[in-house]
């Protein structure tokens, strides 16, 4: 598969080592399908191959009918191979794109390069500059917090094995890149690279069995070893290098403000599979993980630390530790620090056996016997005595390898690793709190039934319930399967809080969040657990309503107003350190208003959340619901968190990561620690440093509001109210498809029905993605601008251009409708829409969409002033125009392919080829779901 797919005239030499490494990757992989296929299969995939880049480089309309052609004339078998051979190599470019990043990244640091934004070392230098004092930046980080959380969301189509040998090929990319070799050498790097593939050709790009949320567990895990325990200290380091170098006076030391999350385990919101046996078990996963890593790292500092009390000398602290050392070999008697350390790994390994964890697989000794660590407070304890001694004693250097890190680890991990969130629908709570209420009342009492009261009622009734210490729950009463479940989830949460630390779980999230009463109703149900004591006024778990809907993100002001005029609520928000939590939904709002009305709704109801908690004195900390692709709100990270309103974020911000984009953000160690170093330094400068420009013009915010209205009709009337949408939606997508893939633990739909408002917004946007109408990332906008310009004929273009120039919330929107828009293709798209048997509905709905999709592409060049799209990005569009003549043939396979499945072949290759290819348009695209 010779890969000439970089010879576009307009890229410059810094690209030179990107188009080297996907010729090589290239060249190994049609290696690999010419050795394990046969040359006609080789042949076959290279005048695919060829004829699609014919196609994208020369415009050759024939060249695309040809295409066609020969892609529907293939039998199923070799489909399955062709669908693979290309599949690949768009895992191939992501991964040579990815480890370009790195190495231009590099480049820049070593050529001493201004610090470039997004980094630490940026806003730190940002912050020096604009008069930041260092007790100012003190402040900001003991106050702030900064949490990615990883969400098992069915958009992550690969399986583990094949991320584990793409891996490979990353790390052998990068000894390639970063040693000069030998021609010897040069032969076995690409041997090693040869085998790899080979490895990857022979190995199921499919899994067999769906997920279950273990396997998910074990899949969020995994990162840890690859990135998050090693690379988070790392930037710790980093952070702390950049401060001293800039604030010569700054003495302060990093508090854990950057953490990780998970809801892996713990969202059980349409997952039935989530049970408190699930989340006991994730936990134990986890906690072992950290425990097993914490062991490795003790034991290498052993090898490590080997001063001998002759030459140096030791705290009376460390003497202490030394003293306690089951440690009694005569071989280490002059040796404080090992003999230290092996009490240190005793005490651990002891807590791993009393936590359950007694095979941890762990090196060194484990027959020396002590008392277990009380909580992971008491080791870090520990680790820091050693440091203080070393820095006493002419060891400061010592002290700042491996054991600094060992204690940044241990300080953000804990015993727990990640703090999982627990998640449920409002629905099932207000059933939950219902029955008990019901079981617990008198036989004869007249009590209307708790669903049939008012608002104004339940909130009475669940204040009065949050004011005694009774509980409701008696173990005498026999409850419904739903409220048994929900009532051992949560005490299996308080246990876990016990056994591995508060982070263990910290936040309780409440999906379709919609009253007061929806809030309330989880605190009654955290009382029965005792992680709400009414005496104390003391609440151990933050509450976070999530509202998803655009009519939800209207009223959320208005409910946190109220709610948090409540003396009760507001007490137990104040025993949390005067902080709550709302959560915003990025995919529900699209799905329900489209693009620009979710995103003009989440602007809005942010800058009203800040002037409600200003007004009540409490601290706003913000959950954005995002994704990975636009129509769930994704969007580069740095940009988005710049682009909140003022006084959003106030040093505060959780963030969903979600499906595949865990696996590019985070799968490589050096991607991950940029992903991580965006996420702090954006949230830094946005909270301390005014946004750079002016403000936006008031009169821009009724602009937005007129936009909103129109996008939202045009959205609503293709989406809910067009007869036959649904129809439409499930025979020229693959949502049936997706549906049956097993690519998750949660189903597609909130009920068992093919309603659109059924349907999860995550299969919702990946169906339009793989048909490349991208339809949830821009449909409407072309409409509302249309309509504005009607209204304002003589300024209305101008306006626009303006408000994309200076107001960075309108720039970041066209920007990502900019993307979405450049990874669509109508005519592939058209091939898609073909399926639809009714021609009258086909023709109807796609017809709207054609006319739509050309008027939003003519009004975004005319605001942005651009001849083509992406023309303010030449990167990402020399990446798209570069990967889709190998992408294009997917969508031809698929379309074919749906076609004979629908007409009732049953050949297991024709099945296995539909999923295959939804695979490879999904890492073409990189951010589909």
């Amino acid at each position: 598969m010779a890969a000439n797919i970089t010879d576009a005239p307009d890229d410059d030499d810094k690209d030179l080592p990107l188009r080297d490494d996907i010729r090589l990757l290239g060249r190994v992989l049609g290696d690999t399908v010419r050795d394990q296929e046969g040359p006609a299969i080789f042949g076959l995939v290279e005048r695919i191959r060829q004829t699609s880049v014919r196609f994208h480089r020369l415009e050759d309309v024939a060249a695309r009918h040809e295409l066609e052609a020969m892609l529907a004339g293939i039998t199923p078998e070799q489909t399955r191979r062709i669908v693979r051979a290309f599949s690949y190599f768009s895992h191939f470019a992501n991964i040579a794109e990815d480890q370009h990043h790195i190495r231009r990244n590099r480049a820049h640091v070593v050529g001493g390069s201004a610090p470039r934004e997004g980094t630490v070392a940026y806003a730190v230098a940002r912050a020096r500059a604009a008069g930041v004092t260092a007790d100012q930046l003190a402040q900001f980080f003991a106050a702030a917090t900064v949490v990615p959380v990883l969400t098992a969301h069915p958009t992550e189509v690969q399986r583990k094995s094949i991320l584990n040998r793409e891996m490979e090929l990353a790390r052998l990319l990068r000894v390639r890149d970063r040693e000069h070799q030998t021609p010897d050498e040069e032969a076995e790097a690409e041997e090693a690279l040869a085998r790899t593939v080979d490895a990857l050709w022979q190995t199921s790009m499919l899994r067999r069995t769906r997920l279950k949320v273990i396997d998910e567990v074990a899949n969020g895990i995994s990162y840890y070893d690859q990135t998050f325990l090693a690379e988070l200290p790392r930037l710790y380091a980093t952070l702390d290098a950049c401060l001293r170098r800039e604030y010569p006076e700054w003495t302060g030391s990093l508090p854990p403000f950057l953490r990780t999350g998970s809801w892996i385990g713990g969202d059980r919101d349409g997952n039935p599979f989530v049970t408190a046996e699930v989340l006991a078990q994730a936990l134990h996963m986890q906690s072992t993980r950290a425990i097993a890593f914490y062991l490795q790292e003790l034991n290498t500092l052993r090898a490590e630390l080997t001063m001998d009390a002759r030459h140096v000398g030791i705290s009376p602290e460390l003497e202490a530790l030394v003293a306690a050392s089951p440690d009694t070999s005569p071989h280490r008697r002059e040796e404080p620090y090992r003999l230290a350390l092996s009490g240190l790994y005793a005490r651990l390994h002891a807590t791993a056996h009393a936590f359950g964890q007694p095979d941890v697989p762990v090196p060194g000794r484990s027959d020396l016997v002590s008392e277990p660590y009380t909580d992971a407070a008491a080791l870090l304890a520990d680790l820091d005595v050693l440091d203080a001694s070393l820095r006493a004693h002419g060891g400061r250097r010592l002290a700042d390898g491996r054991l600094r890190s060992l204690r940044r680890a241990v300080q953000v991990f804990g015993f727990h690793l990640a703090t999982v969130d627990l998640r449920q629908n409002s629905d099932v709570h207000e059933r939950v709190v219902g029955e008990l209420l019901a079981a617990a009342a008198p036989a004869d009492a007249p009590a209307t039934p708790y669903a049939e009261l008012d608002e104004e009622a339940r909130v009475a009734l669940l204040l009065a319930e949050l004011s005694t210490a009774r509980p409701l729950a008696s173990p005498f009463a026999d409850y419904s399967e739903e409220t048994a479940g929900e009532l051992k989830i949560l005490h299996t949460a308080a246990e876990a809080r016990r056994r591995y630390g508060d982070q263990a779980v910290r936040n309780t999230i409440i999906s379709k969040a919609e009253s007061i009463s929806d809030i309330l109703e989880v605190a009654v149900l955290l009382k029965e657990a005792g992680l709400m004591r009414p005496r104390e006024r003391q609440l151990d778990l933050t509450i976070v309503p999530l509202f998803e809907t655009i009519q939800d993100l209207r009223n959320c002001p208005v409910v946190m107003d109220r709610l948090l005029s409540l003396p009760l609520y507001r007490a137990l928000v104040d025993s949390l350190g005067g902080v709550q939590e709302v959560m915003l939904g990025y995919s529900d709002s699209n799905k329900d208003g489209g693009f620009l009305t979710s995103g003009w709704e989440l602007f809005k109801a942010q800058t009203a959340l800040v002037e409600v908690f200003a007004r009540h004195g409490v601290a706003l900390r913000l959950f954005h619901g995002r994704g990975g692709s636009v129509g769930r709100g994704g969007g580069p990270s740095y940009q988005a968190i710049l682009s909140q309103p003022p006084g959003a974020v106030q040093g505060k911000i959780r963030i969903t990561e979600q499906g595949e984009v865990i696996a590019a953000k985070y799968g490589n160690p050096e991607a991950g620690r940029r992903n991580l170093e965006i996420l702090a330094s954006a949230t830094l400068e946005a909270t301390l440093l005014a946004p750079e420009g002016p403000a936006p013009d008031p009169a821009w915010l009724d602009v937005m509001e007129s936009l909103s209205a129109h996008a939202f009709r045009a959205y609503r009337g293709l989406v809910y109210e067009t007869e036959g949408f649904e129809r439409y939606f499930w025979s020229a997508t693959v949502i049936g498809e997706i549906a049956n893939l097993n690519i998750g633990s949660r189903p597609a739909s909130r009920k068992k029905s093919t309603a659109i408002a059924d349907l999860r917004a995550i299969p919702w946007v990946f169906s339009w993605a793989q048909c490349r109408l991208m339809l949830p990332g821009w449909y409407g906008f072309g409409s509302a601008v249309a309509d504005f310009l009607r209204e304002r004929p003589h300024d209305g273009l101008d306006t626009l251009r303006a408000m994309y120039r200076d107001w960075p919330f309108f720039r970041m929107l066209l920007s990502n409708m900019d993307m979405v828009l450049a990874k669509s293709d109508i005519a592939i798209a058209s091939r898609y829409a073909a399926l639809v048997e009714d021609e009258a509905l086909r023709e109807a709905v796609f017809g709207r969409i054609r006319t739509e999709w050309e008027s939003t592409i003519e009004v975004l060049l005319a605001i942005t002033d651009q001849e083509s799209l992406l023309e303010g990005n030449p990167l990402l569009a020399r990446s798209i125009r570069n990967r889709f003549p190998y992408l294009d043939p997917l969508n031809h396979i698929q379309v074919e392919l749906l076609r004979r499945h629908r007409q009732g072949d049953t050949d297991a290759a024709i099945r296995d080829g539909i999923h295959l290819s939804i695979n490879g348009i999904a890492a073409g695209l990189r951010n589909s779901g």
